[in-house]
């Protein structure tokens, strides 16, 4: 069984996440971040999925009961989803592992040897099965997938040190100053949130963990410091699983956690050969796709012409007599005529008007760009609107622009 946690924010993203969690959270044209890891289960050969969810989870479970229906309950597969319903005591989910523990009883119901708890958040392809695999013959307890990131980026996860068999021998959640790697130095082992438990072994310590009153309820604060001092807890790195990984090049893995690397992960998509292979037919990544006509580019006339170059376009896109330059647009998306639409990521249902400029722009979803509007070009004008990010990109939502399509009042 894969457990998928879909239930956070994801508050790096700011205004993004205003209206639904951040695994919701559109990217690569036509998929939802939660779709890679759920495709990795499908592709992986794990046909039994639950997908927890709490924090305003609408979109996320449409989506999943629009495009992932397909697997079949009479031969034992099947998507459940598990928000959070107080079902063991008058609480929501107050982290990670309490998550986990307050769903034990549908997890005992499944009886599975194995389960695996993935985060809902990243973009990577890999093959659990090589990780349940390793899992086995190391005779381990608990495993961890881990990669190796920069020094200034493992502050943002937990950082391990590991022997030479790779059991993990000291473990630190969002350290100020992380442990590089012997011989390797600026970098450290990070852990990606995705965790390979025997089943039985998991049920005692979650339950030994809800009756720490001390406990925070977190596998990176609570549980994985707990066991590796006590158990046989072993790094699975993600080199050995990654699915795709070209030669000399770094295993792909994205966590889009904050606007500057959201923008940044699908501007690399529009790249002549994108680390990230979504064309790769032995590893498709599985979405709900709604039924649109063909992208449509129209008039062709000097100063006028519908065109897209370097960038990619979805179903029920209409070009009419506009430029886009290295950019990514979602389905359903309008650009009117002699606008340029430059290194920007446009979320779906997005209408752009006449004469418009936009660079290193991000629009979120359903934004009605007024006739002659430019963004991206003055940061200080911007910021008194919008929000630009750190990098200098630019994010829009329909809030910002005045306008309501969220009515709660």
């Amino acid at each position: 069984v894969a457990l998928v946690l879909a239930g956070g924010r994801g508050s790096r993203l700011h205004n993004m996440t205003d209206w639904n969690a951040k695994p919701a959270v559109q990217f690569g044209g036509k998929f939802r971040i939660i779709d890679f890891p759920m495709s990795n289960c499908i592709n992986s050969g794990i046909r039994r999925i639950g997908v927890v969810t709490q924090y305003k989870a609408h979109s996320l479970i449409e989506h999943i009961q629009k495009g992932w229906g397909f697997l079949r309950g009479e031969f034992n597969e099947f998507v459940a989803l598990l928000p959070a319903q107080q079902r063991i005591q008058e609480e929501w989910y107050r982290g990670t592992a309490d998550a986990v523990f307050q769903n034990i009883d549908i997890l005992r119901g499944y009886n599975p040897e194995h389960i695996v708890i993935l985060a809902g958040d990243h973009i990577y392809k890999m093959d659990y099965g090589e990780m349940l695999a390793e899992h086995v013959r190391s005779d381990a307890d608990m495993t961890i997938g881990c990669i190796e990131v920069s020094v200034a980026e493992a502050t943002g996860f937990g950082v391990m040190t590991v022997n030479e068999e790779d059991r993990i021998v000291k473990f630190s959640e969002k350290p100020a100053h992380p442990t590089e790697l012997p011989g390797k130095p600026g970098r450290a082992l990070a852990s990606m949130g995705i965790y390979v438990f025997n089943a039985k072994f998991l049920y005692e310590q979650l339950v030994r963990d809800a009756d720490t009153k001390s406990s925070t309820h977190d596998f990176g604060h609570d549980i994985i410091p707990y066991l590796i001092e006590r158990y046989r807890v072993y790094a699975h790195r993600y080199e050995h699983s990654c699915v795709g990984v070209k030669d000399g090049v770094q295993a792909y893995w994205r966590d889009v956690g904050t606007i500057d690397a959201y923008w940044e992960a699908n501007m690399e998509m529009v790249n002549v050969v994108p680390d990230l292979d979504l064309y790769d037919k032995t590893w498709p990544i599985w979405t709900y796709q709604e039924q649109l006509p063909p992208a449509k580019f129209v008039f062709n006339d000097e100063g006028r012409r519908g065109e897209a170059i370097d960038s990619m376009v979805s179903g029920g896109d209409i070009i009419s007599g506009a430029s886009v330059q290295h950019s990514l647009l979602f389905s359903d998306v309008r650009v009117g005529e002699r606008s340029v639409v430059k290194d920007s990521v446009i979320l779906s249902g997005c209408r752009i008007g006449h004469n418009v400029k936009l660079s290193r722009v991000v629009l979120d979803n359903k934004c009605d760009i007024p006739d002659g509007m430019q963004i991206g070009f003055d940061r200080e004008e911007d910021a008194k609107r919008f929000h630009v990010s750190q990098g200098g990109v630019t994010l829009v939502t329909p809030d910002m622009l005045g306008q309501s399509i969220h009515h709660v009042r």
